[in-house]
């Protein structure tokens, strides 16, 4: 039983970089696009949280980045496709300014969500049609972004900039 096992995934290693080779150029750049958005997302939540302290939504929602990029990064492991490194994070990749105050950074926030969800709705689902793995993944990744995320900025930005539970200060 133990040799069957330890045959299975070997077979499982060895099939994999082919796979790579069976995953459309435009599903794979729609993969490696959903994980550079949610690279993205992390370097602007934590410049922010650097700026602003240990504030919320961006104290959670980093966190969910980064789970979400776990998700793709295991699809590109699945492909056999070599994950980059978050550029924004090593200084590789410029980012943008961060405005003056909490209450623009969750106005950034809500319009980051939407874009977000626009992105998977007409870019990138529409890429991987034909791959039920990853339209499951950028399913769900773009459910976290509306039900999740987007009321989650929306609140911060209608309490001027304050996270529940938090006063200015």
């Amino acid at each position: 039983m133990k040799r069957l096992a330890t045959l299975c995934c070997a077979a499982t290693v060895a099939i994999t970089p082919a796979l790579a080779s069976t995953l459309p150029d435009a599903a794979k750049t729609a993969v490696l696009r959903a994980l550079e958005d949610e690279y993205h997302a992390e370097a602007v939540y934590a410049a922010t949280l650097t700026a602003f302290g240990d504030v919320r939504p961006f104290s959670n929602i980093i966190k969910a980045e980064r789970k979400h990029q776990a998700a793709l990064l295991g699809l590109l492991e699945t492909y056999g496709i070599a994950a980059p490194a978050n550029g924004y994070l090593t200084g590789e990749k410029p980012l943008d300014t961060l405005p003056a105050t909490l209450q623009e950074m969750c106005e950034i926030g809500v319009a980051a969500e939407i874009e977000n969800a626009r992105l998977y709705d007409e870019d990138l689902l529409p890429a991987v049609a034909d791959h039920p793995d990853i339209i499951a993944v950028f399913t769900n990744l773009r459910d976290a972004s509306v039900n999740n995320h987007l009321p989650a900025f929306q609140r911060c930005a209608a309490r001027g900039g304050m996270g529940k539970g938090q006063v200015a200060g």
